[in-house]
């Protein structure tokens, strides 16, 4: 059986199911866009991790704008960090030609002061090389003055043996003393020698009754005795001299030998020093 409707009544089963149906319709709606405005926030890892890709981008872009001032025919993009780049680097290189027409400047003083400390370091060369020379020829001349005047002390040693020579030939004209003169002779003699040697280093030697010795000796005679076991000076013709301790003057000698006998050689050394 069916349920009569009441008059005013206006509510039925497919109406009260309509108005049922449309609040769930609502609702879900209502869900779904609070599903999509959930999804719309991100979550903190995602947050995280944009954050990290960002200089991540910015280092690519930064290195695509190098490389395209490296290459060329890229020109950076205006206003991008590209342009920035070529700004910094317009600006620094305006920078250095700045600096560099200062140092031209700054340089030109200290140019004309080295120039002028080059120009007195050459005078100064000049000078020394004048003086050097001038030195040189000095010595020069003072060295021959020195071989020149070198026997200066010694004649003036010898000045007092002359006038003793003197006074002994007037006082032998005036007296006719053969005696006296022979006296006065003898003593300039000792007077000589004694100057020499104390004041020059010359020492006369004497050689009678010596050994023959090659270095001291020159025979100029030669005799055979019995009486000598060895070559021997028996007579000495001209003294020999020493210089300090160099022979100045051998000693001009007779010396005898002793008598050869069979088998002994002949040459016993004497005839080579009769040349000497």
């Amino acid at each position: 059986m069916t349920k009569k409707k009441k008059p005013g009544d206006t509510s039925d089963s497919s109406g009260g199911s309509a108005h049922s149906a449309q609040p769930r319709r609502d609702e879900a709606s209502h869900l779904d866009k609070g599903s999509s405005k959930s999804s719309k926030i991100p979550s903190p890892e995602k947050r995280t991790q944009r954050h990290e890709e960002k200089p991540a981008e910015r280092l690519v872009e930064g290195q695509a704008g190098s490389h395209a001032e490296r290459q060329p025919g890229l020109s950076p993009k205006p206003g991008g960090p590209e342009a920035a780049d070529g700004r910094e680097a317009n600006d620094y290189a305006a920078a250095e030609a700045v600096s560099d027409e200062i140092e031209q400047q700054e340089q030109l003083p200290l140019t004309g002061q080295l120039e002028e400390e080059i120009r007195e370091l050459k005078d100064q060369l000049l000078r020394k090389q004048a003086e050097f020379e001038n030195f040189r020829k000095r010595l020069s001349r003072e060295k021959a003055d020195g071989i020149r005047y070198s026997n200066q002390m010694l004649l003036l040693d010898l000045l007092p043996v002359i006038d003793d020579f003197e006074r002994a030939i007037a006082s032998a004209e005036e007296s006719k003393d053969f005696h006296a003169f022979h006296d006065g002779v003898v003593l300039i003699e000792r007077q000589l020698t004694s100057l020499l040697e104390k004041n020059w280093g010359l020492k006369r030697f004497e050689s009678l009754g010596d050994e023959f010795n090659p270095e001291k000796h020159q025979a100029i005679a030669l005799e055979e005795s019995d009486g000598v076991s060895r070559p021997t000076v028996i007579e000495d013709y001209q003294k020999g001299y020493f210089y300090h301790e160099r022979v100045l003057r051998p000693a001009k000698v007779k010396v005898a030998q002793p008598k050869k006998f069979e088998g002994q050689p002949e040459n016993s050394g004497i005839e080579e020093s009769q040349g000497e």
